[in-house]
């Protein structure tokens, strides 16, 4: 069977509560592998909440659907503050990246309390400013970025993420509404060690599954390598999202 669009494969899906330094609860899901450890685990910082941004936006949902059962991988999504999806709603106020710094940190707490191996932050938009400005911590082994603006994160954040030596990789598309692939080289130019890979006829919402699998397999290649290039059929059980 080919893997399409809505294609959910086997996982432990687990409804979580991220509790945040400031008193929020946060709503979010903990997909792990159905017959193994997981052998590395992605943080979803979802897209901007208040254009429609939340932990079921297509890219992080079909990762949680596919990468625990193809890679080994464990997907760890949530609502930000004031995020509501199908899954629910987070308590508190958007705080325009602000006081989502602890959203980011509950996350990150979390999964170093479950013992989930080799966390990396994957953010898309929206989720890309949270994990420049926030998620360089030291349970973080690096970060994937799809569609980074680099408008709430400045040249500040980016250099503390150079002095950490921490591998980010920033996925670019080539029509991009906010930051296109030359002007992002020249941005995080001052991060020695990351990568802008820029992604051809790709635009800010990745939408089309061509490029939702060439934005999953480009952050398997660095999370969990032995699982790299995904295949794209499956021969076992299978659900399909109704979304």
């Amino acid at each position: 069977m080919d893997i399409r669009a809505s294609t959910v494969l086997p996982a432990d899906r687990r409804p979580i509560t991220l509790h945040t330094a400031d008193g929020l609860e946060l709503v979010g899901e903990l997909a792990l592998p159905e017959d193994r450890d997981p052998v590395a685990t992605i943080i979803c910082l979802h897209p901007l909440p208040t254009a429609e941004g939340m932990m079921d936006s297509h890219v992080m949902r079909k990762a949680s659907f596919r990468l625990p059962a193809l890679a080994g991988v464990a997907v760890l999504r949530f609502n930000t503050r004031g995020t509501t999806s199908r899954h629910g709603t987070s308590q508190g106020t958007f705080g325009e990246g602000e006081t989502e710094r602890y959203d980011v940190a509950a996350a990150i707490e979390f999964a170093e309390f479950e013992g989930l191996p080799a966390p990396w932050l994957v953010g898309w938009s929206f989720g890309t400013e949270l994990a420049l400005k926030w998620g360089c911590d030291p349970e973080v082994r690096g970060a994937v970025l799809l569609s980074p603006p680099l408008h709430r994160a400045g040249d500040a954040d980016l250099d503390v993420w150079a002095a950490s030596g921490k591998p980010l990789v920033a996925l670019v598309p080539e029509f991009d509404d906010y930051l296109r692939p030359d002007e992002a080289r020249r941005r995080f130019a001052r991060v020695p060690q990351a990568e802008v890979i820029g992604v051809d006829n790709a635009k800010h919402l990745w939408v089309g599954e061509p490029y939702v699998r060439t934005a999953l397999d480009e952050i398997v290649r660095r999370v969990a390598p032995g699982a790299h290039p995904l295949p794209t059929e499956w021969d076992g059980p299978y659900e399909r999202d109704t979304l």
